[in-house]
């Protein structure tokens, strides 16, 4: 039977972490399993607890939303620690992408008697913040504007401070020129974003990313180039479906390595929390982490 630490975000949802966590660890304990509770402190921390759990041979469950999930995800990334998910926060875009259940049984079941399955993380290097590991996306643009809004939000919570965030950003969104190198081919382009999408999730469920797959060992690229308001507001709505990649101002590409510029100070954002700005790299680690979906 498995051995479980749990490290749990406090500030996630408020309460909702320890409230999630309860009605899955009756569950895991009813079943025989072993699970041990730990409150991060901040994200950094969190990645400490996860590794150390690790060492001593345990399978770590992130409870929380994306931003604990890429910061534990990305510290237990190569190590060969089973990760598990218990969704708790604000948008929870990559259990979404794994197709984790909401009902507690359920999940229960997944952490207990699915085997870890191999999932591909993403390698993050910017000349102005830490090298770190993540499991969504990176993306730079208004999208990091918005990210950015809705994490200082202080009225609003879940997926509507996402959406105050994003009509904040785009009405003052200027657009810039991009330079995206995917795998040494140069792509240049005026507009509004540039994400690359390991998950087909961002912002609070949009599908960002339609054919984006955690265990392919590439990252989708999707750029949005600029167009007039009203046409991105459009653009954002289609963004619930994916049907947004059929425009002609949307543009994908593939690759495993990712370098991103502009010609001017443009924010960057990751999995939810990563905040700096402009240029950045990001390269798929293939298989890396392993996960219980």
């Amino acid at each position: 039977m498995r051995q479980f630490t749990a490290v749990v975000n406090p500030t996630a949802g408020g309460s909702a972490g320890a409230a999630a966590l309860l009605r899955v660890a009756r569950l895991l304990r009813e079943a025989g399993a072993e699970l041990e509770t730990e409150y991060s402190r901040s994200l950094a921390h969190a990645g400490e607890l996860a590794r150390r759990a690790g060492e001593r041979g345990r399978a770590v469950l992130a409870v929380g939303g994306d931003g604990i999930a890429g910061r534990i995800g990305g510290a237990l990334s190569g190590t060969g620690t089973p990760l598990g998910l218990v969704p708790a926060g604000r948008g929870n875009d990559f259990a979404r992408a794994l197709g984790l259940p909401a009902d507690p049984a359920a999940l229960a079941g997944v952490l207990l008697g699915h085997e870890p399955r191999p999932v591909d993380t993403i390698e993050v290097e910017s000349a102005v913040h830490d090298r770190t590991v993540v499991l969504g996306s990176v993306y730079a643009g208004v999208d990091a504007l918005a990210n950015r809004h809705a994490n200082n939000a202080r009225l609003l919570r879940g997926t509507a401070s996402y959406y105050a965030g994003a009509l904040r950003a785009v009405t003052t969104w200027r657009a810039a020129r991009y330079r995206i190198t995917v795998d040494g081919r140069v792509h240049e382009h005026r507009g509004y974003t540039v994400v690359a999408a390991n998950s087909g999730y961002y912002g609070s469920g949009r599908l960002i990313a339609p054919d984006a797959r955690v265990d392919d060992g590439l990252l989708e690229v999707v750029m949005i180039t600029e167009a007039p308001r009203l046409l991105f507001f459009a653009l954002m709505n289609e963004l619930k479906s994916g049907s947004h990649v059929r425009r002609p101002q949307v543009r994908v590409v593939r690759g495993s390595e990712i370098r991103v510029e502009a010609d001017r100070e443009v924010p960057y954002g990751a999995d939810g929390e990563v905040e700096a700005v402009l240029p950045v790299t990001a390269r798929v680690l293939p298989g890396a982490l392993r996960v219980l979906y």
